[in-house]
């Protein structure tokens, strides 16, 4: 076997006969390098032998060189040999390694949604008597078993029905020896006759081991297999032990037992397995390879399958009017609301880099303006709907639920999650799940226009995380769906909260409400230049606000602090809290915040009966509506809330959003629309009779004074 690395430039007379068959180049400084990913087999005399193209990821720059593993120039290690100065672990890794690649380009390939015209593949190897490669490799092995396994179903077939003749026979002088007659017409007749046993024997044996060896590889690699028997597998703890070293020692103790041509195929096969491909003969043909070109493509493509949108993404947001094409895009949890239907659009870009090479300022400059074109395109969405656009059109009607990123009150934009993923492996060669924010410098990346303009719609970012190369590609090529779509949940989880993290790290982020007498975004309007970029509107219950102050303002922002909680209620809360358990909280606990009502006349009073049908959304602070059936002698212009004495007692009011009218029973009513909650307490306190009557207006003064048992 030998090995060589996309894109590295070796000197063309060191791999002049490695590269034979393929079309590599050689520039006017002598060096050649391979811009595949996969595998194919030379014919050269001198090489007859299969060569892997391994992704460059594998290259790691120490001191100005790039070396594999950390250790070793590529050109150290062309040909894997027992002469190689690799070490046995990292022999193993490469046969494994190259498993894996093959069986992702082979997904990728299977996958009609990708440009498979950049993947060339003619069909491997497979056992046979003729001319034996020089070095077989693991991957030789296991498509040879598949293949073994694919034309000879009749030979299996033919075995297990020959050892399996006169299974069911009865044993007729152990039953009648052992169990009782039944006496019918006067014959007998045995209920419970005994069947001849008989035990497994040794070519039963080895078809348990081949069919345990299948089973292996398609759990473990994905490969896609057929298995037609109904033995008892070698699987788990077991199998293992066999993979430890048991098989071998197993297959040598029953060879002796076999003499066809198709047996000793078969047990040759089951043993170059174990022995890790060291003995048997694979006819290679002179055009045997699965080659991919830009493999930077195939990577894409992983990473999209494991995190990207499974639906369809708006015409204008993949696909961008400028030209770009993003490399993932998909619908998640916002970075401020603690809603689950409140989705926003995170956007990604792989990176498929040698390892420890930075992010380039293009790179950076391109994500900022995918963020700016998804901005742009939720805007024309809402605000500039070309009917006869069809695209338009088209988008309007699928995706006019995904919420607008502009608050027409506030004037503020929602924060686009933005993020970089790299290729990184891990030191000891795992393929374990590991993602993580990047180990390089630049773990962030920032784009504004104003300072302490959080909610600025120039005001962008990008995290930059790295993914183990291994894990990644070994689980798309499992192609297993549940695994798939674990993985997707949880990272997306993660990218959110990593994000998250990180903006709370530089800013300090605030619930705000009115207070009860404040008109909130009347004063927003007037107070436009104080408060733009700074406020906006994430939430399903647009009476809150979420407000972010950078920390390296402190001055600046105390002073609006100190405006803002005349007319708010301002209390921290982390992003994704529910701005309204954090407030009526800071309400109860700190009474101090709230500012003294005048003692105008505007708080309408009512009563809920235990027997009324919306008694349980009163007493949940959900209310939506409220009917008096009996109009009240007020003046109705005054109303401005409502407190509604639930089953007699009183905790919070609501605002009144609108006033009309209905009948009850062909008697008119009055009828209320209700607005925002507005606690006043943490406990019921009863005031029916002993201190208000329903229809009353009262002030919000003397509404404490009841219910701090004042009056």
């Amino acid at each position: 076997m030998r090995i060589l690395i996309e894109e590295y430039r070796y000197k063309a007379d060191d791999v002049r006969e490695t590269i034979h068959g393929i079309d590599a180049l050689e520039d006017i400084e002598g060096y050649v390098s391979v811009n595949y990913v996969g595998y194919y087999f030379n014919s050269h005399p001198d090489v007859y032998d299969c060569v892997f193209i391994l992704p460059k990821v594998l290259l790691e720059v120490k001191e100005g060189q790039e070396l594999v593993f950390g250790q070793y120039r590529p050109e150290d290690i062309i040909c894997v040999t027992e002469d190689a100065p690799l070490t046995e672990e990292q022999k193993n890794f490469i046969y494994d390694f190259s498993v894996w690649i093959y069986r992702a380009v082979v997904v990728f390939y299977n996958d009609k949604r990708n440009d498979t015209s950049i993947v060339y593949h003619k069909k491997m190897a497979q056992v046979n008597k003729g001319r034996r490669q020089r070095n077989n490799t693991f991957l030789d092995i296991l498509l040879s078993l598949i293949q073994f396994n694919d034309d000879n179903q009749q030979f299996f077939l033919f075995i297990i029905k020959n050892m399996h003749a006169g299974f069911n026979k009865i044993n007729w002088t152990r039953t009648i020896a052992r169990t009782n007659a039944v006496i019918q017409d006067n014959s007998a007749i045995y209920v419970n006759p005994v069947n001849k046993k008989r035990q497994i024997n040794f070519d039963e044996e080895l078809l348990v081991i081949f069919f345990s060896i299948l089973n292996y590889i398609n759990e473990h690699y994905g490969f896609p297999v057929k298995i037609n028997c109904n033995y008892e597998l070698i699987t788990g703890r077991k199998f293992q032990s066999y993979l430890n070293g048991l098989g071998k020692i197993r297959l040598q103790q029953i060879k002796y037992k076999y003499f066809s041509d198709k047996a000793l195929q078969l047990w040759n096969l089951c043993y170059a397995f174990f022995d890790r491909a060291k003995n048997v003969t694979i006819d290679i043909g002179q055009k045997d390879y699965l080659l991919v070109k830009n493999f930077n493509i195939v990577f894409e493509a992983i990473i999209d399958e494991l995190i990207g949108e499974t639906g369809e993404v708006p015409a204008g947001l993949k696909k961008q009017e400028d030209g770009k094409m993003v490399d993932h895009i998909y619908t998640y949890k916002g970075l401020t609301t603690h809603e689950e239907d409140n989705p926003i659009y995170y956007i990604g870009d792989s990176k498929y880099y040698k390892r420890n090479n930075p992010i380039g300022r293009e790179s950076v400059a391109k994500q900022f303006t995918y963020a700016r074109n998804v901005i742009q395109w939720n805007l024309n969405l809402f605000m500039k709907g070309d009917p006869e656009d069809e695209d338009w059109k088209n988008d309007w009607t699928q995706f006019r639920e995904v919420p607008k990123l502009r608050d027409d009150v506030t004037e503020g934009y929602n924060i686009i999650p933005n993020f970089f993923i790299s290729a990184t492996m891990e030191e000891d060669l795992s393929y374990r799940d590991t993602i993580r924010l990047t180990e390089k410098k630049n773990k962030y990346f920032t784009s504004d226009q104003f300072s302490n303009r959080l909610f600025d719609r120039d005001t962008l970012l990008v995290c930059h995380y790295d993914v183990n190369f291994l894990f990644v590609v070994s689980l798309y090529a499992l192609n297993n769906k549940s695994k798939k779509a674990g993985w997707k949940k949880k990272v997306r989880k993660i990218f959110r909260e990593e994000i998250q993290r990180m903006l709370q790290q530089n800013y300090q982020f605030y619930a705000m409400t009115a207070h009860p007498d404040e008109d909130g975004k009347r004063y927003i309007k007037t107070h436009f230049q104080d408060v733009l970029g700074k406020m906006y509107t994430p939430y399903e219950n647009t009476d809150y606000f979420s407000l972010a102050l950078d920390k390296s303002d402190g001055e600046n922002n105390g002073k609006l602090l100190e405006e803002l909680r005349k007319h708010f209620y301002v209390v921290e809360c982390a992003l994704g809290d529910n701005p309204q358990e954090v407030i009526s909280q800071a309400i109860v606990e700190t009474p101090a915040l709230i500012k003294e009502k005048p003692a105008e006349k505007n708080i309408l009073t009512g009563l809920v009966r235990r027997t009324a049908s919306d008694f349980k959304k009163f007493m949940d602070h959900e209310a939506k509506s409220y009917v008096m059936e009996k109009i009240p002698n007020i003046n109705m212009m005054n109303i401005r809330y409502f407190l509604p004495m639930v089953a007699g007692g009183i905790d919070g009011y609501y605002e009144v959003e609108r006033i009309g009218f209905t009948a009850v029973g062909n008697q008119p009513a009055l009828r209320l629309r209700l607005g925002r909650y507005i606690p006043i307490g943490d406990s019921m306190v009863e005031i029916y009779r002993s201190k208000m009557q329903p229809g009353e207006l009262i002030s919000y003064d003397y509404t404490m004074k009841m219910y701090n048992g004042e009056v």
